[in-house]
């Protein structure tokens, strides 16, 4: 049995796994690399196997860099299944068809620059028709139900605590007579997250895969960290105040709307008036109140108080492009939410366009900001950044809150990881950067005496 590594390795984007066996090649993940222009590249570049050969696809969960790609496999002639939870598939409809039609948005904004210049302009990947061609393909499981996916290759979802949906993957694989299991991490949630319930504990097994995107640290308090946002969201309030917050449609958006909600009902942050300027957000933030039953226990309990954990007085939803620009002039504090979290396309950009010159403006970036992303670039200092293809001098402030991650800090992975680990499997590290991913392997190397792998793309490891 192989593993061969397309994505997320060395990295954070991209993931791609694909396992072969001698009866059977089965996809873990397509997602599309981010951030700067060689990510651009890379998701031009199909991963060297055939499409048409591989008995299914296991999609962990639906945010961009797992699900990314998924499309492409349409002109690649796959039509086999895609294997997902119930709500990653409903995530994956509105992520996919945005991203179909950023990319659509991009392709022309640049096809004007190069005309002009007299230079050809490639399409996007794919298209929203793509889309819709690639959603027949999916087929819905419930978290511990036992599936049958290639001859030989079983798998059981179980909840990862990580976005709406998310999900590891326990597959046992029979091959040469004998029987392997192999889990996939995925992404991890952290322990104590808003909304969304703990991640479960991975069973004993052969082989882990385990993210790393946080392999080095471990996250701010998350008390401290609220606490950083309401004064920052205080000290803003002034006639040209405004508070921009590049958001992550899916999980942390709703994140966010959580928190402040809370604020407000506990009296620590008098009448905040919130938009959230992204129409995938607002989508899955219905989508978040159609699964309340993958809700936790605190969150229930708000519930069930007559409260909603997902609104208050002053949230508003800035549906329309006349709904975002009338945003341009306010002020006092208003907070906005816009995606992407990255600073890599969306509404974001045009709010950053007006704003990052004006020194009353605060912007909070609450969430990983990839190599080579704009988000990057402000975090780090930068003091002119590009964007929208112009040049824009950064006078707002900036501030970065590490409590807010959906991914699990160095602790909380080892935490979570500890029942495998204990079994001494054969371990892989992945998706995560290779500085991240080396001090988590110098570390589970010294508590657990098992070393990682730490394969780079097209990289293949022989279990």
């Amino acid at each position: 049995m192989k593993l061969r590594f397309f994505g997320a390795a060395g990295e954070v984007t991209g993931s791609c796994t694909l396992v072969e066996t001698a009866r059977a090649r089965v996809l873990v993940d397509f997602g599309m690399h981010q951030g700067g222009p060689q990510a651009a590249c890379k998701n031009m570049r199909v991963p060297p196997f055939r499409a048409r050969d591989l008995d299914a696809v296991v999609l962990t969960h639906a945010h961009i860099d797992h699900s990314g790609r998924l499309p492409m496999l349409i002109d690649e002639e796959y039509k086999g299944p895609i294997h997902a939870t119930p709500a990653s598939i409903d995530l994956c409809d509105i992520l996919l068809k945005d991203s179909a039609q950023i990319q659509q948005m991009d392709m022309e904004r640049l096809a004007r620059r190069r005309s002009a210049a007299g230079r050809d302009c490639r399409g996007p990947l794919y298209s929203v028709s793509d889309v819709d061609r690639v959603m027949q393909l999916f087929r819905a499981h419930q978290y511990g139900e036992s599936v049958q996916v290639a001859p030989g290759i079983g798998i059981r979802y179980h909840d990862a605590g990580h976005i709406l949906g998310s999900a590891w993957v326990e597959m046992t694989v029979e091959d040469g007579g004998r029987t392997k299991t192999i889990v996939f991490s995925g992404d991890i949630g952290p322990y104590g997250a808003a909304l969304l319930r703990d991640p479960e504990p991975p069973p004993k097994c052969d082989v882990l895969i385990l993210e790393s995107t946080y392999g080095d640290r471990d996250h701010k308090d998350l008390d401290g960290t609220i606490e950083e946002m309401v004064q920052i969201m205080r000290s803003a309030r002034t006639p040209k105040g405004k508070v921009l917050i590049p958001s992550f449609a899916v999980g942390r958006t709703q994140q966010l709307i959580y928190f402040i909600g809370e604020l407000k009902r506990d009296g620590r942050l008098e009448h905040p008036i919130v938009y959230v300027d992204s129409p995938m957000a607002i989508e899955a933030t219905g989508l978040y109140r159609r699964h309340r039953d993958l809700f936790d226990a605190e969150t229930w309990a708000i519930i069930n108080s007559g409260e909603s954990a997902l609104h208050f007085d002053g949230l508003r939803f800035a549906r329309t492009g006349d709904d975002s620009r009338a945003i341009n002039p306010m002020g006092n504090g208003v907070i906005v939410l816009a995606a992407s979290g990255m600073c890599t396309g969306g509404r974001i950009l045009h709010h950053l366009k007006h704003n990052l010159g004006n020194r009353d403006t605060h912007v909070i970036f609450a969430g990983y900001q990839g190599e080579g992303t704009l988000g990057r670039k402000i975090v780090n200092g930068e003091k002119v950044v590009r964007v929208m293809g112009e040049p824009v001098h950064v006078e707002a402030h900036v501030h970065t809150l590490g409590g807010f991650s959906a991914h699990a800090g160095q602790s909380d992975l080892v935490r979570w990881a500890t029942p495998a680990l204990e079994s001494r499997p054969r371990l892989i590290l992945n998706h995560g950067e290779d500085r991240q991913r080396g001090i988590l392997a110098s570390l589970i190397q010294e508590r657990f005496g098992v070393e990682a792998a730490q394969p780079h793309y097209k990289e293949v490891v022989d279990v």
